[in-house]
């Protein structure tokens, strides 16, 4: 297992590197635990990101065991996050990684990337070509050049829409952002390691082709944490600063009590900021962008509870009701994330006590679900799940005669004319689902 520990004053920074062997075949437990409580006292560790891919439920209990440990003494609390691992080997091996971590192993770049995707996931994962993420269905049965190119809209936008931490953001992350191109994106970085962190956005002016033009249409989207002018790190542009101005007289409050208190700011009409310049729809863009706290848009953390002693497919039981993650959402279903090294699979029929046409009405990637086991094919690595928990709420006629899902033969029985699929009982809208899968 590799452990990376994080600078506290420049994000991602890899400071430090140690391989502990907990597990087989050398299963030094005590070891492992005397290395990273040693690494978590040095450098102030507070969060421990694991990896979902091999031995990860073993190595969540070491993290356990190591949690308890740290609490009896006077070290902080430290809490553990499971991240996904999808593409992580792709980015070690990769030309990033490379001008990243020149003299790092390529196995302990692909710990650094995990512990970053936790601390700042849109930063780390714009580093890997999306389609080496893996989340879609069929992805490589449609035109590459068009998948690519929607692909990267959809990173474009998602970049934008959260912005980027000017001070701390990698040539990569700022290539993203609207109206810089790859120069311009090095540029800014070069001024940066000449300069210094940037005290405000007015200092990008200062960078060596950037001119007002991309200034425009770049600055919105990029915040300084701790600079000069509180605004910067907001998703207001600095051309709209006087409507911003406005609202702190009529409040009599500063930027600083503005921020994050919608309760304060829906109270405010728009209108009455609006003028020749800036209509009542920048103004209300305006108040949205305030009522945000700051650039990360992430809730607090949830993660789910694995059971204990479930840490294997093999372990899963007919009737067991689990927490999990849900991995990926295709139109026919949801993945969910047992922690047992195998997705699970809620048919898009199982998702609710109602028709649902599509599975992303109901979740979406990262949503803490409970689930029960119908049924585990060991031998294909197979899990059919189901999240109606619950009975069934009562439905009128009306609702009876508009729900055109297949209504299988109950368990134990057999449908006339029709032969049952091996390994996956009688449900055929999940043996369907499967069969795409293989396909």
């Amino acid at each position: 297992m590799n452990i990376d520990t994080e600078s506290q004053w420049l994000p991602g920074k890899l400071v430090e590197t140690s391989t502990v062997f907990p597990h087989e075949p050398r299963r030094d437990w005590e070891g492992s635990l005397h290395t990273l409580g040693a690494l978590c006292l040095r450098h102030g560790v507070n969060l421990i990101a694991i990896g979902n891919g091999t031995a990860s439920r073993e190595t969540d209990k070491l993290a356990a065991d190591l949690i308890k440990l740290m609490s009896k003494g006077d070290a902080p609390s430290i809490d553990k996050v499971v991240v996904s691992e999808a593409g992580a080997s792709v980015y070690s091996a990769s030309e990033f990684a490379s001008q990243e971590m020149p003299d790092v192993d390529v196995s302990l770049r692909g710990a650094a990337s995990i512990a970053r995707r936790l601390q700042d996931p849109l930063a780390e994962l714009v580093k890997i070509d999306p389609k080496s993420i893996g989340v879609g269905q069929y992805q490589h049965d449609v035109n590459q050049s068009a998948l690519a190119k929607s692909l990267e809209t959809v990173v474009e936008d998602c970049v934008n829409a959260v912005g980027v931490d000017l001070n701390t953001a990698s040539v990569p992350l700022l290539s993203r952002v609207s109206g810089l191109s790859g120069t311009v994106a090095k540029a800014v970085v070069r001024w940066r390691e000449a300069n210094g962190a940037f005290a405000s956005r007015q200092d990008l002016l200062k960078v060596t082709g950037l001119g007002a033009k991309t200034f425009e249409q770049s600055a919105g989207f990029l915040r300084i944490r701790g600079g000069t002018n509180p605004l910067d790190i907001t998703g207001v542009h600095p051309e709209t600063y006087a409507v911003v101005e406005q609202i702190m007289a009529k409040t009599g409050k500063p930027v600083a009590e503005l921020m994050g208190r919608a309760d304060m700011l829906k109270t405010l009409r728009p209108e009455l900021f609006a003028n020749a310049h800036f209509g009542v729809i920048t103004v209300k863009d305006i108040l949205g962008e305030l009522e945000k706290p700051g650039r990360d848009p992430r809730p607090d953390f949830k993660v789910a509870r694995f059971n204990d002693g479930v840490e294997d497919i093999k372990d899963l039981k007919e009737g067991m009701i689990l927490e999990g993650t849900v991995s990926n959402v295709a139109a026919f279903g949801a993945f969910i994330d047992l922690g047992v090294h195998q997705d699970g699979l809620v048919h898009v029929s199982q998702l609710a006590h109602k028709f649902v046409s599509d599975a992303r009405e109901v979740v979406k990637t990262g949503d803490i679900v409970k689930v029960q086991v119908v049924e585990v094919d060991v031998a294909r690595k197979r899990i059919a799940l189901t999240m109606k928990l619950g009975a069934a709420p009562a439905r009128s006629a009306s609702d009876k005669a508009g729900d055109n899902r297949y209504q299988g033969p109950a368990r134990g029985e057999r449908q006339q004319g029709s032969r049952r699929d091996e390994g996956l009982g009688q449900n055929s809208a999940m043996a369907s689902a499967f069969a795409k899968l293989k396909r």
